[in-house]
C-alpha cells in the first residue's frame, strides 16, 4: 500500500508551516475564502516561501469569481488550487497550467464519485455539513469511497484519522479544525501528532 497523503489546512503563522513541513505533511493549505483562517496573498506567499519544494503548497477558494482564483493564485505563489463550492470544469480547464495541481472538494454523498470527472487531479471528499468538525459515519453501508485519487476530510483528529483510514482506505487525508487548539488557531502539538497518527495507520 502506498504511503498516505497527509494536507493539513488552513495554516496562517510561520511557526504553523514550520511545524506542518517538519511533522511530514505532503502539502499545505491557505484559505483565500471567508473564514477564521483567511490570509492574504501577501502572507500566503511569505508562508509558502518558507515550504520546501516536495511540499505542496495549496490556496483554497470557495464560490469565488475565476479572475479573483488565478489572480489570488499568482499572487500568493501557491503551486496548486483547490475549488470548494459549486465551480464547474469550467474552472478547471481555465486555471489548468503546467506544475499546477487542481483540487476538487465536495460533500456529495449517494452517487458514486470519481477523481478527475470535473479534470481535477486529486478529489477531496467533506463532511455533509463542511467546517462543523463532524466526521462521516465511515462504517454506514452509505458510505461509498470515492475512486482515484481521493482524500477523506471533515471532522478527522489525532483520535479518529487511524480509524478512519483503515475503514475506507483513503489516497490522502486532510485536516484543519481538528488540530486547532481554537477556532482558527493551530497547535502544533495536535499537528505533530495528527501527522504521526495518520502514518501510523498504515
Amino acid at each position: 500500500m502506498s504511503e498516505l497523503f497527509i494536507k493539513i489546512c488552513g495554516l496562517r503563522t510561520a511557526h504553523d508551516v514550520d511545524t506542518a513541513v517538519r511533522a511530514g505533511a505532503d502539502a499545505i493549505g491557505f484559505v483565500f475564502a471567508a473564514s477564521p483562517r483567511l490570509v492574504d496573498a501577501g502572507t500566503a506567499r511569505r508562508l509558502a516561501e518558507r515550504v520546501p519544494a516536495h511540499v505542496l503548497t495549496v490556496g483554497v477558494f470557495r464560490g469565488q469569481p475565476l479572475d479573483e482564483v488565478r489572480r489570488l493564485t499568482e499572487e500568493s505563489g501557491v503551486r496548486a488550487v483547490q475549488l470548494h463550492g459549486d465551480e464547474g470544469p469550467e474552472y478547471y480547464t481555465a486555471l489548468r497550467t503546467p506544475g499546477r495541481t487542481l483540487l476538487r472538494a465536495t460533500s456529495t454523498t449517494g452517487l458514486p464519485l470519481q477523481c478527475g470527472e470535473f479534470g481535477e487531479d486529486l478529489l477531496l471528499l467533506d463532511a455533509p455539513d463542511p467546517g462543523s468538525g463532524k466526521p462521516w459515519n465511515w462504517g454506514s453501508a452509505d458510505f461509498t469511497a470515492p475512486a482515484g485519487r481521493w482524500l477523506l476530510a471533515g471532522g478527522l483528529t489525532t483520535g479518529n484519522v487511524a480509524d478512519a483510514v483503515r475503514a475506507v482506505a483513503p489516497w490522502g487525508v486532510d485536516v484543519s479544525s481538528g488540530v486547532e487548539s481554537s477556532r482558527g488557531v493551530k497547535d502544533p502539538a495536535l499537528i505533530e501528532s495528527f501527522v504521526a497518527a495518520a502514518r501510523g495507520a498504515r
